[in-house]
């Protein structure tokens, strides 16, 4: 292992964590709260993955290193464990959108249909006006495109979607799977909160401290700047990976299709932009939205800004992946390396990396607790732990 792991000994299994975000750390207090001997491991130089939080050394602002998390749920048992680590403060997450020389407020409401269309409806004459825009003739959707003809219509999707989604994911909306739309509500009332979940909120000293604490426990061992090989877990009882699934391998049958995203930072007097997210709709704005990190803790006040432009494009070798893509030729690369995964003794492949899917905070939090679980359930009955305690993400859709 570079970087010098150590593996202690004592009571329970030997079992090795590779990478300390949220999943790593999770899983690794609840088997140590169980009585297991963790050791984990992380090639970053910190702790949280891409929650990653920290003070901005000129502004005084706490940054979200690696762009915005929100966190939001409506899984209580998961909001009542990262409030065992933090203290959550009250978050709303009002994104605006720049779009034909004026600022609207997303996700699409009642606001922003009315002023797009230059009226004053109510959320039954908007609801019929969207239905009358919307594109009848696609009655099953299966690209982005379509999913939006279908649902708001040509000129909200060509005024709000069509360029932004090119910029984010670098192919056509023809060519996207339709679920990556369904994800975003539309909303015949006022309401510009973009998440609908009864928890939502901030930790108050970052996500950074909160997963520090989670991994504070006297039978975890963190050890950061450290990659560790196949071949050096086969030491351990067992190991839980939330490395990139295709890394695991070496890379060895291809490499999975990510997107990454460049950030260009910038400081400004005061208040720059007036709001955390606004996103740059056109296809002509090189970037897709700017952040304003102040505003993510509207509880401190800061005399200057620290703001982010946001890039994406096509990860390469050595990127931070973000987005796993997910078309056609991915998805038969995944399953591929799903079948590798399934032969991989003492190994289970967890979170967003691990398993190749776009994952929410929350969700990657309750996935950690089913996976511990599972082991633990699995350790009791003697049977064997599978690689994949979620659906198989080569078997899902």
């Amino acid at each position: 292992m570079t970087g010098g792991c150590r593996v202690r000994r004592g009571r329970g299994e030997e079992i090795l964590v590779v990478g300390a975000g949220l999943t790593g750390a999770v899983i690794a207090r609840t088997l140590a709260e169980a009585g297991h001997r963790i050791t984990v491991v992380d090639a970053r130089s910190h702790v949280a993955g891409n929650c990653h939080t920290t003070r901005d050394a000129e502004t005084g602002v706490m940054v979200h290193v690696y762009g915005p998390h929100i966190f939001h749920t409506d899984d209580a048992e998961v909001w009542d464990y990262v409030n065992r680590f933090a203290t959550f403060r009250p978050y709303r997450n009002q994104v605006k959108a720049q779009t034909r020389g004026e600022v609207f407020s997303l996700p699409i409401n009642l606001h922003t249909i009315n002023q797009f269309y230059r009226r004053t409806l109510s959320p039954a004459e908007a609801r019929a006006l969207i239905a009358a825009e919307a594109d009848a003739s696609i009655t099953e959707p299966t690209t982005f495109e379509e999913q939006a003809l279908a649902m708001i219509g040509r000129p909200l999707y060509e005024a709000f979607f069509k360029g932004y989604t090119q910029k984010q994911w670098g192919v056509p909306p023809d060519r996207l799977p339709a679920a990556i739309l369904k994800r975003l509500p539309v909303r015949f009332t006022y309401h510009d909160n973009y998440f609908f979940h009864r928890f939502q909120g901030m930790p108050e000293e970052g996500y950074t401290a909160m997963v520090a604490r989670i991994l504070d426990h006297p039978d975890i061992a963190v050890t950061l700047d450290t990659t560790v090989t196949r071949a050096e877990a086969r030491g351990f009882s067992h190991v839980f990976t939330s490395a990139p699934l295709d890394a695991w391998f070496d890379c060895r049958l291809g490499r999975l299709g990510y997107r990454t995203l460049d950030f260009e930072r910038f400081t400004a007097p005061g208040d720059w932009q007036g709001c955390a997210v606004m996103n740059y709709c056109e296809a002509e704005v090189p970037w897709t939205r700017i952040t304003e990190h102040k505003y993510f803790a509207p509880w401190e006040s800061h005399d200057r800004s620290t703001l982010y432009r946001e890039f994406p494009r096509q990860a390469e070798a050595g990127d931070i992946p973000y987005y796993p893509i997910r078309l056609v030729e991915e998805k038969a690369l995944l399953s591929r390396y799903v079948a590798l995964a399934e032969d991989e003794p003492r190994t289970t492949f967890v979170g967003r990396l691990g398993t190749y899917r776009y994952l929410d905070m929350d969700v990657s939090i309750r996935e950690a607790l089913d996976a511990a679980r599972a082991f633990l359930m699995h350790r009791a009955a003697g049977s064997p732990m599978p690689a994949f305690v979620a659906p198989a993400p080569g078997r899902a859709a």
